[in-house]
C-alpha cells in the first residue's frame, strides 16, 4: 500500500522572531509540502498563547488557498464548543467555493489554550463540551444543506452555496473522540504527539466500532512530532529545542518561543525534567531519514494507518524544512520501493 502523508502546522514562534514572521513560515512550507508531494496541510487553533501563531484556521487556510493550487488544506482543528456550528459551516462553505475539493473541516473539542480564554471565547461561560457530539451532527447538516423538514431552521441555508461540502474529520486524543468519530462514521486522526499512548487500541477499536454513513468507510491517521536530520547527531541537536519547549510549557514556565538549540543543550535539566523529556520522546520520532522511515513504518503498522500527519518544530525554520523534505525523499524511495515489489 502507498501510504499517504501530511503536514500540520502550529506556527510556531521561535526565541527572537515574531508571529508575523512565524505565520510567514507556515505559507512557505505549505507551498513546499505541495511541491513535495504531501497530501494535505492543516493549521491548527491556539489561543492566549504567544509562541504559537495560529488563532483562527478559518482565516489562514484562506491565505494558504491564495499561495497553493492544489495541496489539500484543513484545520487541526476548530475547537468546536467555543463557536456556532452555522457560523462554523458558513466559514467551511466559503473555504470550499473559494477552494473546491480541497477544503477539510477538522474540529476536535479540547480548549486550544487556558481557562482564561476559553472563558472569553465564551464571553464568561463555562463552555460545555457535552454539546459536541450534537454540533458535529449539525455541522453536517449546514454543510450538506440537509436540515430536516421538523426543524425549526429547515429552509435555511448556510451560504455560500456550494457543489461540494468540505469533508468532517474528528480529532482527538482519547477513546471518547474514538468512539465519537466511528459513531458518526467520519474519518478520524489521532494526535500521537498530545498522547504518546494508547493509541493504537483507539484506532483498532474506531474500526471495530465504525458505523458507515453512506458509502462511508473507516479512515485512520495518527499526527506525530518528526524531527529529521542527515544526521542522528544533528537531527538531537534540533530535537533539543522542542525538548526544552516542551518541557517548559508542560511546567508553565514563561517561554519567549522556541529556544535555540545552544540554549536547549545547555540547559540544566533537574531529575523530574529528565524523566519529562524521556516521557515526550514518546510523542516524536528523531533521527535520520532511514530511522524516521523504519520507525513510521512500524508505527503505521500499529495503527493499521491510511495516513501519517507530522508535525515539527525547530528554532531554525531551515532546519524545519529539511525535516520535511528529507522524509519526503525517503517516503518517495520507500513507496517506489513497494511499487516494484507489488
Amino acid at each position: 500500500m502507498v501510504l499517504r502523508y501530511s503536514i500540520l502546522d502550529q506556527s510556531p514562534v521561535s526565541e527572537g522572531s515574531n508571529p508575523g514572521e512565524a505565520l510567514k513560515q507556515t505559507a512557505e512550507l505549505a507551498r513546499s509540502a505541495e511541491k513535495w508531494g504531501y497530501t494535505r496541510f492543516w493549521v491548527s487553533e491556539h489561543h492566549d498563547a504567544a509562541t504559537l501563531a495560529g488563532s483562527s484556521p478559518e482565516i489562514l487556510i484562506s491565505h494558504l488557498g491564495a499561495v497553493t493550487d492544489k495541496i489539500r488544506l484543513g484545520s487541526g482543528g476548530v475547537m468546536l464548543p467555543h463557536y456556532s456550528s452555522f457560523k462554523i459551516a458558513e466559514n467551511f462553505k466559503l473555504l470550499e467555493a473559494l477552494y473546491p475539493g480541497r477544503i477539510d473541516a477538522g474540529v476536535g473539542r479540547a480548549p486550544g489554550g487556558m481557562p482564561r480564554a476559553s472563558l472569553a471565547l465564551n464571553e464568561g461561560r463555562k463552555r460545555n463540551v457535552d454539546s459536541f457530539p450534537g454540533q458535529i451532527d449539525e455541522l453536517s447538516m449546514y454543510l450538506n444543506d440537509a436540515i430536516p423538514e421538523d426543524h425549526m431552521y429547515h429552509g435555511m441555508k448556510a451560504t455560500p452555496l456550494t457543489e461540494s461540502a468540505p469533508p468532517i474529520w474528528i480529532l482527538g486524543s482519547s477513546m471518547t473522540s474514538a468512539l465519537l468519530a466511528a459513531e458518526k462514521g467520519l474519518p478520524y486522526m489521532f494526535a500521537h504527539f498530545i498522547n504518546g499512548e494508547g493509541g493504537q487500541d483507539y484506532t483498532r477499536t474506531y474500526r471495530e466500532r465504525f458505523e458507515p454513513e453512506g458509502n462511508a468507510s473507516p479512515y485512520v491517521g495518527f499526527a506525530i512530532f518528526v524531527i529529521c536530520q542527515e544526521t542522528e547527531g544533528e537531527a538531537e541537536r534540533v530535537a533539543a529545542s522542542l525538548d526544552l519547549a516542551l518541557s517548559m510549557g508542560a511546567q508553565g514556565m514563561p517561554s519567549k518561543g522556541t529556544p535555540p538549540p545552544e540554549k536547549a543543550l545547555a540547559y540544566a535539566y533537574s531529575k523530574f525534567e529528565k524523566l519529562l523529556v524521556e516521557e515526550n520522546r514518546r510523542r516524536m520520532i528523531v533521527g535520520t531519514p532511514k530511522m524516521v522511515g523504519d520507525r513510521l513504518e512500524e508505527l503505521v503498522e500499529e495503527y493499521q494507518a491510511d495516513e501519517v500527519m507530522l508535525v515539527s518544530m525547530a528554532y531554525d525554520f531551515n532546519d524545519k524544512l529539511k525535516t520535511f523534505k528529507l522524509v519526503s525523499d525517503e517516503i518517495k524511495k520507500r513507496n517506489s520501493q513497494n511499487k516494484i515489489e507489488q
